[in-house]
């Protein structure tokens, strides 16, 4: 197999596309190459680590973050696919010192172990609340099946989220 030098001048200023976001509430600019994904976008360029790379496939949902009020996969999106976008990350949820009810709800619920998946978790729960799904356990369940949780705290999780629910502070 032949070695080739790395070719730096793909890599250029050139070749990078101006992406604007207004991610949690503050306009932000990135200059990026076209195939970054916002996952990477967002930890890599704005330094938000809070929004986690698992599986980097679509499969865990621990990326998941909120766009346009909608939750999606930021793993699976290309950064300049959301220019103009508004994105919301788990460090954006809560108001100043003032969590998020979803926030307090798996704090009261004891929602994670790990924590690794929590904020892919908390993100898809106010998303799913936001688009008036979860109206059931069982629709909780199903709509967060694609967050997974390898230590076991699904049935806190879906507590706090009827919690939230119910109580109608999913906003």
């Amino acid at each position: 197999m032949m070695q080739t030098e790395p070719q730096d001048h793909l890599f250029t200023k050139q070749n990078t596309c101006a992406v604007n976001l207004k991610v949690n509430g503050e306009d932000k600019k990135l200059f990026i190459l076209p195939w970054v994904s916002l996952l990477d976008g967002l930890r890599d360029h704005l330094h938000l680590t809070g929004t986690k790379k698992g599986c980097d496939h679509g499969q865990c949902g621990a990326c998941t973050v909120i766009c346009d009020g909608k939750r999606i996969l930021s793993c699976l999106t290309l950064a300049v696919m959301k220019n103009g976008s508004e994105i919301t990350t788990v460090e954006g949820v809560a108001q100043g010192d003032n969590l998020h009810p979803i926030q307090q709800a798996f704090i009261d619920h004891d929602a994670f172990q790990c924590g690794y998946c929590t904020p892919g978790q908390i993100c898809s729960a106010i998303g799913l609340i936001k688009e008036g799904k979860a109206n059931s356990r069982e629709e909780v369940k199903e709509l967060m099946s694609g967050n997974l949780c390898r230590c076991g705290a699904n049935v806190g999780i879906i507590d706090a989220i009827m919690q939230v629910k119910d109580g109608g502070s999913g906003e």
